[in-house]
């Protein structure tokens, strides 16, 4: 085999090399990309938020008096599992929240808990509802001391819920509120720096205008089946309003919130949140008598710092899929077809080269032959030109002539 023929299956094997290269970015371009930009199937976390507000002693529910603290320290957890189902099309998450008083102990301090379930679609964050997939659920309230296992009642979900989408815009989007059990829109107001990522920006109001003013508070919807934490009858001292004492008094329980997201706008993760919390009992809607909670709570530095770190985990993970290895690979493959494009001629030029007779390697570099021998005209005999001697010297024809004649004699 020649050093045209090994040339020429070198060139076609790098250009097969090449095109390969452009199909593999052209793939992970448009196949790929799309089938990487999900939620994840492996969540868990756990959030914390921290702030203060006026709340309810648990403990005076069974006195003569109820009893509301101002100022008091709270703490709100949320924990975050992924349940089943969870393929590639949904994931379902399991979240538990809960908001304590830190200024007392174990359960003394609970003031709300709500384990909520949905079925989200994993490219868009929305809730799924159909035949094969639950539409979300509440886990029903339970007493501290009973040990029954715990049962769902059924929710169906609407909006987002607990994340935005893959690249997030700007613009308001339906986000769903567990405790009101529907979907108030969450609106698009700028952009800030969270850790150094830059985020956008969501603000939700549930009861309230803009300027935190009540204006449509929600009835609260009760979990129990006699609605008995939505509407409540006592006596007047019980409530601590003016009046007779032992009048009995009804009021109905109310809920409204407002709420700002910082989103990171590539992967929907939520990196961090602040939360105000109204929930109070009235007899006119629009005008507060007794308060359960009013606080104004902030994810602590720990949780921001996370989920900044999660944000950033699926932007690289998303940025390697969908952006360097494309690029890296169609750039490889680019000069890998233009070099074998190359070499293959420089082979056709060798071939040509050896293929001449009385071609020899050395003769002949590697990128071209140098310049053919000048192969001069042959002519005939008859008319070659004849070399005529110059006569000699007559000295020396003397010299000559007697040197010649004593040697006869």
């Amino acid at each position: 085999m020649n050093r045209a023929v090994m040339l020429r299956m070198a060139a076609c094997g790098i250009m097969g090399l090449g095109a390969a290269l452009l199909i593999a970015a052209l793939l992970l371009w448009t196949y790929t990309g799309s089938r990487i930009t999900k939620i994840p199937l492996n969540l868990d976390s756990t959030l914390i938020s921290e702030g203060t507000g006026t709340a309810m002693d648990p403990g005076s529910m069974a006195t003569m008096k109820l009893v509301v603290n101002k100022n008091v320290p709270l703490v709100s957890q949320q924990q975050i599992d992924v349940e089943s189902p969870a393929n590639a099309d949904v994931v379902t998450l399991q979240v538990g929240t809960s908001v304590r008083r830190s200024d007392k102990q174990k359960d003394s301090g609970l003031l709300l808990a709500l384990v909520d379930t949905v079925s989200l679609n994993r490219k868009t964050a929305s809730a799924v509802s159909d035949d094969t997939h639950p539409g979300g659920a509440v886990q029903k309230p339970r007493t501290f001391n009973d040990e029954n296992p715990a049962t769902n009642i059924a929710l169906p979900h609407d909006g987002l819920s607990y994340r935005f989408p893959f690249h997030a815009e700007k613009r308001s989007y339906p986000y769903f509120d567990p405790i009101a059990q529907k979907a108030f829109d969450a609106n698009y107001t700028g952009e800030e720096d969270v850790n150094g990522l830059t985020a956008y920006k969501f603000t939700q109001d549930v009861g309230y205008d803009a300027d935190g003013k009540l204006t449509e508070p929600i009835r609260y919807p009760s979990l129990y089946a006699n609605d008995e934490d939505s509407k409540v009858t006592e006596t007047a001292s019980k409530w601590d309003v003016p009046g007779d004492p032992e009048e009995k008094i009804t009021m109905t329980r109310y809920y409204a919130a407002q709420r700002t997201f910082w989103v990171d706008p590539e992967s929907g993760t939520i990196v961090k949140q602040q939360e105000r919390v109204n929930q109070y009992f009235a007899r006119d809607a629009l005008k507060p008598e007794v308060t359960v909670v009013d606080y104004k709570i902030t994810s602590n530095e720990e949780s921001v710092e996370s989920q900044v770190n999660a944000a950033r985990n699926e932007r690289d993970r998303l940025a390697l899929w969908s952006r360097v290895l494309p690029i890296t690979f169609t750039a490889a493959g680019v000069v890998a077809l233009i070099g074998g494009l190359l070499l293959g001629s420089f082979s056709l030029r060798t071939e040509t080269a050896l293929s001449e007779p009385g071609s020899v390697d050395g003769d002949h570099g590697f990128f071209g032959r140098g310049e053919p021998p000048v192969e001069r005209e042959r002519v005939p005999g008859a008319e070659a030109v004849t070399e005529k001697l110059p006569t000699p010297p007559k000295d020396v024809q003397r010299e000559s002539g007697e040197g010649s004649s004593g040697s006869e004699s």
